[in-house]
């Protein structure tokens, strides 16, 4: 048993069984939305940093959401390009247990951040007069140290607890990454202990939070209402519809994947439901924050304007001689 239990040393991820054409098309199709995410949150990132009416609590909040979702994609989506060129290259035991952690502690990153980001909506709506005082920068790099310290020691303890197990085979993931649940699968004992710890920090990452960012959302409605100028009702609902947008679309997929009965999706579904996930999220963020939101509208074309005239200049100057 101790020699079966030292056999297995990587990993094939079976991905999608499609056949080679269509592997081609996911291929260029995955290869598209990655870019799009990288460019997309790399320019929200970007705009940020560069933009100084952008540097409010809000947007430190939204900086770090881009970096996690570039990350985020980054862990997952060249693992499974290349699988889609060669679906018998494997991944190495110490690679998939590395991909498996930073999926987890780059989604619970996300969902604590999220809550932040709807706690920074409360206190700017419903408190405008102590804003500057409740959420100083002291208190805002506080809380995204937080998110991260909190989110990677969750990953650990789920890493740590795959790790005590044997895989002595089969070596085949029936997904297109190391997903933890469909790793787990391949473990030779007993898992209960691995799949009662997944539900608890669900309850605790996923359940808790959305609870608190619906009661967020249900005073910063009120207070909206209340709101007598048009004009600031009309900004405070931008600003807080594309967050919820972004809320909606994270906490939702991960609810239905990790706490739904199993039963009722398919693995095949499941895959699905992590393609979205796993692609659509991380690209559909910088575009519900730039379509949604005026600031990050305005600065974005303010950064064109001048990209635009530095052009003229350099072209004018050119010309002279």
């Amino acid at each position: 048993m101790e020699e079966n239990q030292t056999m297995v040393t990587e990993f094939v991820l079976l991905g999608f069984c499609l056949g080679p054409r269509i592997h081609l098309v996911l291929f260029l199709l995955f290869s598209l939305f990655y870019t799009l995410t990288i460019l997309g949150n790399g320019t929200i990132l970007a705009m940020i940093c560069l933009d100084s009416r952008l540097h409010t609590p809000m947007y430190f909040f939204l900086s770090h959401l881009a970096v996690v979702d570039m990350a985020y994609a980054c862990n997952t989506v060249p693992q499974t390009l290349i699988n889609l060129l060669d679906e018998t290259r494997p991944i190495t035991f110490a690679g998939c247990m590395t991909q498996t952690f930073l999926f987890l502690a780059f989604a619970h990153t996300e969902c604590v951040l999220l809550v932040v980001m709807s706690y920074d909506r409360y206190v700017a709506i419903c408190h405008p007069l102590y804003y500057t005082v409740i959420m100083n920068w002291r208190v805002c790099t506080i809380m995204a140290a937080v998110s991260w310290i909190v989110s990677f020691l969750l990953a650990l303890v789920h890493l740590l607890l795959i790790l005590r197990l044997p895989f002595c085979g089969p070596h085949e993931i029936n997904h297109f990454f190391c997903e933890i649940l469909s790793v787990l699968k391949l473990a030779c004992a007993d898992t209960t202990l691995n799949q009662v710890v997944i539900f608890a920090a669900c309850v605790f990452i996923l359940v808790g939070p959305l609870c608190f960012v619906l009661v967020s959302y249900t005073c910063i409605l009120v207070a909206i209402l209340r709101i007598q100028s048009g004009e600031g009702r009309r900004k405070a609902f931008s600003t807080c519809s594309s967050h919820l947008c972004v809320v909606g679309l994270f906490f939702g997929s991960a609810i239905v994947m990790y706490m739904a009965p199993k039963s009722q999706h398919p693995e095949e579904q499941q895959k699905i439901l992590f393609l979205f996930y796993s692609f659509f999220n991380p690209m559909l963020n910088p575009l519900i924050y730039s379509l949604r939101n005026a600031e990050v509208k305005g600065a974005l074309k303010r950064s064109l304007c001048k990209e635009s005239h530095s052009l003229l200049v350099w072209c004018s100057d050119h010309k002279s001689w």
